[in-house]
């Protein structure tokens, strides 16, 4: 489904548990293709959004459409074209790796499951254990075939609740590979993950949640819009002085010297920083080098969080 329409639009969504508002009036998009994450602390209602976009769990007020289809009013039309992994695999310990598969295929009408089933196992590196009961399975392994499960027909769109929660370095590697190449064919995906690191690697857009919508956009405007932009001029020896030289531009804030080192705040650093470079050498400063302080998404995260904070408590 790759055109102009988004493939998910959510507006208003609200999901109550007795008293507990768990998700409040949440609203926006999904692009077809996109890696898009929902990120929040534990309670946040990640979960909860997942489990009514995959038409397990009914809104309390609100509306979505998934690929076209209204939750709540096409819910089997919309089970027919996601993928979902939830936090728990929920697999059939008794069964081996491919019976497993073959049932949820089964259950999908997936032709060629054969076929299917072979793709997935020998990509997730689980072809050889195919014959082996799910019982014996490590958690990465289980976390891998519940991966394959959810692919297997070939959904529009996928929804992953922590795919890399518990697994060692190289499974968690191998799955974040996984994701970049499901991306590149053009698979939708929403992410909800505490792996912030794994996030801003992955995903197109964020959304910040926290019962309610905090913020979104992509990772690398929301550092921008937090934090502007901070470039750090790297210096054989850095001089008091050398900050008079920085400040009087007007598109410079917040020069500091650090050790050997000059930060600024600059606007637009591919525009500006030439004209402070060229101020700095005729006063004498030996360049070494020019980079740009990079905040992590963690940053972001607990800026807005912490924020989301003050406005609930006032």
């Amino acid at each position: 489904m790759m055109n102009n329409e988004p493939i998910i639009q959510i507006k208003n969504l609200s999901r109550s548990f007795g008293d507990i508002l768990a998700v409040d009036r949440v609203s926006f998009v999904i692009n077809p293709g996109e890696v898009f994450g929902l990120l929040g602390p534990n309670g946040a209602g990640k979960t909860t959004t997942v489990r009514m976009l995959a038409a397990l769990l009914e809104p309390t007020s609100g509306e979505a459409y998934v690929a076209g289809f209204q939750i709540g009013k096409e819910d089997q039309k919309i089970r027919r074209k996601i993928g979902l992994l939830p936090e728990a695999p929920g697999l059939y310990d008794a069964l081996t790796a491919e019976q497993n598969l073959a049932f949820y295929g089964a259950m999908y009408g997936v032709e060629e499951i054969s076929r299917q089933i072979k793709h997935y196992l020998e990509f997730l590196g689980l072809w050889n254990r195919r014959h082996e009961p799910v019982a014996t399975f490590s958690k990465g392994m289980r976390q891998k075939l519940a991966i394959a499960r959810a692919l297997l027909h070939e959904p529009e769109v996928l929804f992953l609740d922590e795919p890399t929660s518990g697994l060692d370095p190289q499974a968690a590697r191998l799955v974040r590979e996984f994701i970049a190449g499901l991306k590149g064919e053009g698979r939708t995906i929403i992410l909800c993950t505490h792996n912030l690191e794994e996030a801003d690697r992955l995903c197109d857009r964020v959304a910040f949640v926290n019962g309610h919508l905090v913020a979104l956009d992509s990772p690398k405007v929301l550092r921008r819009k937090i934090f502007g932009r901070k470039v750090v001029f790297h210096l054989v020896e850095a001089k008091t002085e050398f900050t008079q030289v920085v400040e009087p531009f007007d598109f410079v804030s917040e020069v500091q010297v650090v050790e050997n080192k000059i930060l600024a705040s600059v606007e637009d650093p591919e525009k500006n920083n030439p004209e402070v470079i060229r101020a700095l050498v005729e006063e004498g400063a030996e360049i070494q080098f020019v980079g740009e302080l990079r905040r992590r998404l963690e940053d972001v995260y607990l800026e807005l969080m912490k924020s989301a904070e003050g406005s609930n408590n006032g």
